[in-house]
């Protein structure tokens, strides 16, 4: 009797977890549609526009003053994000050495921090969309299995159905997720060691500059 009660609110919690199961993976979906655009649009509105060459770049930093520097930062090809990062340290030219190496390290940290936060969500969404998807998938097998030993086909198809879309549902908000994460990880991973090559090639330039005066 009382592995019966179990058993029946075992059904219930499984019954009311279906909709809010569908409805997790039709946001999941959502977001990975948003992502996908996001990174089609970072493709066209950066990337493709970054044209900066770090050994170039490297080579048009020596023998560069202060006021050189920021001007050759602002007009190259650069990301945003990275011009800022180097406007930071180039303007704080009266720091000392030290100071200007601890400040440029937490400048790379904070990109970095920023890089895997955006790379983040998608990751999320490509360890638990299979999950969901996997819920989705076993929920309404249990009214169907009932149905099926009731003989009613049309209740069976229903719920066979319902976990079919749930199934593709999350292995294709997964499978699209993990392709966003690792396409943007490459691009960070070359944004993060672009930025500490030039970062370091003027601080040294910089520390020249100063032992010069």
């Amino acid at each position: 009797m009382f592995s019966d009660t179990l058993k029946e609110v075992l059904r219930a919690v499984a019954s009311v977890m279906q909709v809010p199961v569908m409805i997790v993976l039709l946001l999941l979906m959502v977001v990975t549609v948003i992502m996908l655009g996001s990174i089609v649009m970072e493709y066209f509105t950066e990337r493709r526009r970054m044209k900066a060459k770090i050994p170039s770049l490297v080579d048009e930093i020596q023998g560069k003053n202060t006021d050189e520097l920021k001007t050759l930062v602002e007009e190259s090809g650069l990301l945003k994000r990275q011009k800022a990062a180097l406007l930071k340290v180039v303007e704080r030219k009266n720091l000392s050495d030290d100071t200007k190496d601890a400040l440029a390290r937490q400048i790379i940290f904070q990109e970095q921090a920023y890089y895997e936060k955006v790379s983040k969500i998608t990751d999320v969404i490509a360890r638990i969309a299979p999950i969901f998807g996997l819920l989705g998938t076993l929920i309404p097998l249990g009214p169907g299995l009932i149905a099926l030993g009731q003989g009613d086909t049309k209740t069976l198809a229903a719920s066979l159905l319902i976990a079919f879309d749930t199934t593709i549902a999350g292995l294709i908000s997964a499978a699209f997720a993990y392709l966003i994460s690792s396409i943007r990880k490459r691009w960070h991973e070359e944004y993060i060691v672009a930025l500490e090559t030039i970062m370091e090639t003027i601080l040294e330039q910089q520390s020249e500059e100063r032992g010069e005066r």
